[in-house]
């Protein structure tokens, strides 16, 4: 639809956006991986499996012992018990989406988002991040006390979404902000140009 209305978009420059967001789990990226950091897994995965991801159990220890990023305890669920494969257990109800940026050529998070925590949940999730005494919270014991209903959500990164539609480099160049003059330089250099 953005091509159709802008069709400056569709180049020979860009490959074509995405039609399709392959699900998999973050232990899945380990396995392939092992030996690279977090991020860079994600721009392997991007690069040689598929071009948009949605990657499931963000929070939760992987098998090396690290999450695959961290999360906030009291908010999205990643302890939930999920699917077994090939004998393993895996854990977690929320995820990023990502895709492939050409522009800067790295990964690109649009959006990430979650089925929130139950009262349950809360609690394992607290345990293990060594956070109990929000347990006392307001807002926490609410959850405890089932006067919240339980949800799901997502954060859409518009600004980001806004970069990969229009194939910019920089988040200045869909959003207006105040920028450091060394960085609006180093922008300049490379033709891209930060909104004020």
């Amino acid at each position: 639809m953005a091509q159709e209305r802008f069709p400056q978009l569709k180049t020979d420059k860009y490959p074509d956006f995405p039609e399709q967001l392959t699900f998999l789990h973050a232990e899945e990226m380990l396995d392939w991986y092992p030996d690279l950091p977090r991020k860079e897994r994600e721009n392997r995965t991007l690069m040689e499996k598929a071009s948009a991801i949605f990657i499931i159990g963000i929070g939760w220890p992987l098998k090396d012992g690290y999450p695959h990023e961290m999360r906030a305890a009291d908010y999205d669920d990643w302890a939930t018990e999920t699917i077994v494969k090939e004998g393993e257990q895996y854990h977690g109800l929320n995820g990023d989406i990502l895709v492939w940026n050409p522009v800067t050529k790295r990964r690109h998070e649009l959006t990430s988002m979650g089925i929130r925590v139950t009262k349950e949940t809360l609690k394992i999730q607290l345990k293990m991040s060594g956070q109990e005494e929000f347990l006392n919270y307001p807002y926490h014991r609410a959850i405890l006390n089932d006067e919240i209903p339980l949800s799901i959500g997502g954060g859409i990164g518009e600004s980001r979404t806004h970069m990969y539609l229009l194939r910019t480099a920089h988040i200045g160049e869909v959003e207006v902000s105040v920028w450091p003059k060394i960085l609006k330089d180093m922008c300049a250099k490379r033709n891209i140009h930060v909104l004020e």
